[in-house]
């Protein structure tokens, strides 16, 4: 147990320099090329069997992927920014996932841990008082931070596979690091998913940190998140003479407006929270002319499932209305998707066992009730236990700097720390291995 901790400590400085590293060359969902090529490296080098692009992600299953000028520019401004040539071309067009296998050739069950990669579309704060800009580490990427903690997440991985390589003698069965790409509006996992890559899998466990909850707390078993589905939606109509002849126009802004009222006026559902969001409406080319293109930019959740379906078709027919009212068509993409989260009781427990033997960790619990949020993780939960697994969602409480998803946000580096030793100890303590 000395040694654990002891070894943890000297990798302090390493975690901190791979952290600032993935912070200070943030990208966002899909194009997480250096990103990834910085972590096959790494994984590789430590000794794991690698699967990686297309084997790991499917491509017909990749939501809001970028255009392929953006995935052109991303791919080339992370050769220049020193990805690895190694490993760089089997992440092009898009396939930013890998999974890191550690088989230690004694039997046992199938263990799987989930950190993400991805920042968001944001433009970093360039003030003294923001550490990262102060440090010098601050995104040199414009409109990507990692405001999210996922350069941390992604480090936690990281420091999880050097450990256990190190202590590779004490485990049985099977360890898989599931590094994945393009969390931040649920679009990634799904694609993780269909490829295969949580099938086999008897123990699945996905990490964040931060969220609001303090320092020194751990929650083994989230199930705060909504089921989800984003969608865009554009309408197409006919232009005119808005002096001259406007009957001859089908406006696509009207459809688009009467259907953004129409969404939020969506009743609730009796069986639990619901919600629908329109957070875009892009429509119109000039005062004088009929529009004849708009788009919405949407969201439904629902507190389960079949909830979050209910919401998703009535929108649907919200949409379908709107469109035949004013005479216009209207084309429907999904973006993202995820589902409820159900933590499986046993495994939370074992998770809660871990957590309460590490330094720092006051607090360790199930769950505590906090505003409704969606995470892609759950989509690889439910894979899971559809296939006799069990799964959970875990979160280590941390200082914040500011809220996630703002230009400020920073996080106590320490809380890696924690995550990672108990991580640790839920593979090396686990029944069929010999324990720390």
């Amino acid at each position: 147990m000395h040694t654990l901790a002891h070894d943890l400590q000297a990798m302090f400085p390493q975690l901190t320099a791979w952290r600032r590293d993935f912070h200070h060359y943030a990208e966002s969902g899909w194009v997480e090329f250096r990103t990834a090529a910085k972590v096959a490296d790494v994984l590789d080098e430590l000794g794991y069997e690698l699967a990686m692009g297309r084997d790991v992600v499917d491509a017909d299953s990749r939501m809001g992927l970028p255009d392929e000028a953006t995935l052109a520019q991303a791919f080339a401004r992370a050769r220049q920014q020193g990805a690895s040539e190694k490993w760089l071309s089997a992440f092009e067009g898009g396939f930013t996932g890998i999974v890191a296998t550690l088989n230690t050739g004694r039997p046992g069950p199938t263990l799987a841990f989930r950190v993400d990669m991805d920042a968001l579309d944001l433009d970093e704060a360039r003030h003294d008082d923001h550490l990262p800009f102060r440090e010098g580490f601050a995104s040199c990427n414009s409109g990507m931070m990692h405001a999210c903690a996922h350069d941390g997440h992604t480090t936690i991985g990281l420091g999880l596979a050097q450990l256990l390589m190190k202590y590779q003698s004490q485990l049985n069965g099977t360890i898989k690091l599931i590094f994945q790409p393009a969390e931040e509006g649920t679009r990634g996992a799904r694609a993780m998913v269909a490829a295969g890559a949580l099938d086999g899998v008897d123990y699945f466990t996905a990490i964040h940190i931060g969220t609001g909850v303090p320092v020194g707390t751990v929650i083994c078993g989230s199930d705060n998140f909504m089921a989800t589905t984003k969608f865009d939606v554009r309408f197409t109509g006919v232009a005119a003479h808005a002096g001259g002849k406007p009957e001859e126009g089908r406006n696509a802004l009207l459809a688009a407006a009467q259907a953004a009222l129409g969404l939020h006026s969506i009743a609730p559902h009796s069986e639990g929270a619901s919600r629908v969001n329109v957070g875009v409406m892009q429509a119109g080319s000039g005062r004088n002319v009929v529009p004849a293109s708009a788009l919405l930019k949407v969201e439904t959740r629902g507190e389960s499932e079949a909830i979050n379906q209910y919401v998703f078709e009535r929108a649907r027919a919200v949409i379908d209305g709107a469109a035949a009212i004013h005479g216009v068509s209207s084309e429907l993409h999904l973006m993202g998707a995820a589902t409820s989260s159900v933590p499986s009781p046993a495994w939370v427990a074992y998770l809660r066992e871990q957590a309460a033997q590490v330094a720092g960790v006051e607090h360790a619990i199930d769950n505590v009730k906090a505003p409704a949020g969606s995470e892609d993780a759950t989509l690889m939960m439910a894979r899971v236990q559809q296939n006799g697994g069990l799964a959970s969602y875990m979160v280590f409480g941390t200082t914040l700097s500011a809220g996630h998803h703002n230009e400020k946000f920073d996080f106590d580096e320490n809380v890696m720390l924690i995550a990672i030793e108990t991580l640790a100890r839920t593979a090396l303590n686990f029944p069929w291995t010999r324990g720390v």
